[in-house]
């Protein structure tokens, strides 16, 4: 009997007892014992000072939206009498990568590409904008480290990166990799004429990177119509008037131009007869039937500027140099002499046509690298034609009969 009081009372004694805090004990410097738990753990949690956590950005700051967590509850309930413990106090950051991943995306600034306009006078340049670009890692790790070891405050790292394309870059892919000029004289106007109107279709040409280039669909067809004028040009081995006449020395000087800048010769052709503004077998005649083309092989576009001016027609080409120099040898192989100029009856001494000496010639395309050969190509092997001159003279019998000296070379 006296047993089942006791047990009936120490039951008693523990449920009375139960929802309170051991006598003695202070939980973070404060003394809660006696208190009911839940008092306790309120009292507890008013006097601790909830740490916020602010993020600074450029385009506006904010604080984090926080969760708070703490184990106060279970500190209390299991606390021994006459002990001193402490609460462990949490932040919490459920959307810390997604928050953090937009405020990147609000801060952030795509670069805009530096542009080229070409122009048939050379190139102008427009500059670009660089991106801003945030350290998104660096700003998650921050956060972490700020919420772990109680820090107040973070900022967001942001850079300039420049854009893939600059000024500079596309500077450094226009630079001049040949130029070539032949001189024509201004005295024949519809010739000169020509020769200016080709150059200035011609000028400002882009041919990208594996491009072929033609001259004729550059150019176009050369009539009256398109502005050209009449003037000499050779057919058959002879010199007659045509319309576009001049326009060979262009393509000429094009070709020397582009042979330097180490394009590819896809088509070329001689003219029947030499021509004097360049070394034989370095000309390419364009016509109708006949084209000149050439193909870049380089990884960026090359770009055609020209201009003819005060008796010369000249050409560059820029493009992105690749560490080659480029040049163009010419070789007589042989000379073939003309036949005796013909003698007509007339009311002066003239010479009609002048004679002209045929040959036969080839050339070859050498490549360098920091002043060593790499190869030696040959580009074509030609023969030009011989022209038989035409004298005009008062007397023709009586100078055959005397034997008179005529001349040779006109």
């Amino acid at each position: 009997m006296k047993m089942g009081m006791l047990l009936l009372a120490g039951s008693l004694f523990f449920n009375l007892s139960a929802g309170r805090v051991k006598r003695g004990v202070t939980v973070d410097g404060m003394d809660v014992g006696g208190m009911p738990q839940k008092q306790a753990v309120e009292l507890l949690r008013a006097h601790h000072v909830r740490e916020s956590l602010f993020i600074n950005a450029p385009t506006g700051s904010f604080f984090a939206p926080l969760d708070y967590r703490d184990d106060a509850e279970q500190v209390v309930r299991r606390a021994r009498a006459g002990e001193h413990v402490f609460v462990t106090w949490r932040r919490e950051w459920p959307t810390l990568e997604e928050d953090l991943l937009a405020l990147c995306r609000q801060n952030a600034r795509d670069g805009v590409n530096a542009t080229l306009c070409v122009q048939a006078d050379g190139f102008t340049y427009r500059a670009g904008k660089n991106a801003v670009v945030c350290d998104y890692a660096r700003l998650v790790e921050d956060a972490v480290h700020a919420l772990r070891f109680g820090g107040r405050e973070i900022s967001l790292s942001v850079f300039e990166q420049p854009p893939p394309e600059t000024v500079e870059t596309l500077k450094g892919r226009t630079r001049p990799l040949a130029a070539f000029s032949t001189r024509y004289s201004e005295e024949n106007a519809p010739r000169s004429h020509n020769i200016a109107l080709a150059t200035r279709l011609l000028s400002g040409t882009e041919v990208g990177a594996g491009e072929t280039f033609s001259f004729n669909a550059k150019v176009g067809e050369r009539t009256k119509e398109r502005g050209f004028s009449e003037a000499p040009v050779i057919v058959g081995g002879e010199f007659v008037q045509g319309v576009g006449g001049g326009v060979c020395q262009v393509s000429t000087t094009l070709f020397g131009a582009a042979l330097r800048a180490g394009l590819e010769v896809v088509e070329s052709h001689p003219h029947s007869l030499t021509v004097g503004y360049v070394s034989p077998s370095e000309d390419a005649m364009v016509s109708a039937a006949s084209d000149l083309k050439l193909k870049n092989p380089h990884p960026y576009p090359v770009y055609f500027f020209g201009s003819a001016r005060e008796g010369e027609v000249s050409f560059t080409v820029c493009g992105k140099p690749d560490g080659r120099t480029y040049r163009v040898e010419s070789r007589v192989l042989f000379t073939l002499d003309p036949p005796a100029p013909q003698v007509v009856a007339g009311e002066e001494d003239e010479v009609v046509r002048a004679e002209r000496q045929g040959l036969a010639s080839e050339s070859y395309l050498l490549v360098y690298r920091d002043g060593k050969i790499l190869s030696r190509t040959l580009l074509r092997r030609d023969t030009y034609a011989c022209v038989q001159g035409i004298l005009r003279r008062k007397n023709p019998e009586a100078d055959a009969k005397d034997g008179a000296n005529l001349p040779q070379n006109a």
